[in-house]
């Protein structure tokens, strides 16, 4: 098992409202990025549905210098129906299954702290402060 100290929260930057699957995620990273296979351990589609990703065992591919111990999190939108001006979108549902998410990690690896991504890149990514807002967990 990895050494896990952050868990780090992303959006994955598409528009209010549209529904982007798990698996065209996925496509994205294998086929345009060239990656092994989804960057994201968790994938929270728009319907609140928990997707896995990346086995945990096995490092992301989600923040630059980070992803050797830490485990990514992403949830569908972040971004305006403009398609670039970043927005918290998350739905009620979104926002219960990515709580469920983070405190069953927690439980998991007490010791890590949860992160947005933007603390790490020059990103919105999530679009909200995901390290004030789950602080607590």
């Amino acid at each position: 098992m990895r050494s896990i100290n952050e868990i780090i929260v992303h959006c994955s930057a598409t528009r209010e409202g549209q529904d982007i699957s798990v698996d065209t995620i996925r496509e994205w990273h294998v086929d345009g990025r060239g990656w092994s296979d989804i960057g994201y351990h968790f994938y929270i589609d728009i319907n609140g549905k928990i997707w896995k990703g990346r086995d945990i065992d096995r490092s992301g591919a989600h923040c630059k210098n980070h992803n050797r111990n830490s485990i990514g999190v992403c949830y569908c939108g972040g971004v305006e129906t403009d398609g670039k001006t970043p927005k918290d979108t998350r739905t009620p549902k979104q926002k219960e299954s990515l709580i469920h998410v983070l405190k069953t990690l927690m439980a998991m690896f007490p010791l890590a702290t949860i992160y947005s991504h933007n603390e790490f890149a020059n990103k919105a990514c999530p679009s909200f402060d995901a390290t004030n807002e789950y602080k607590d967990l």
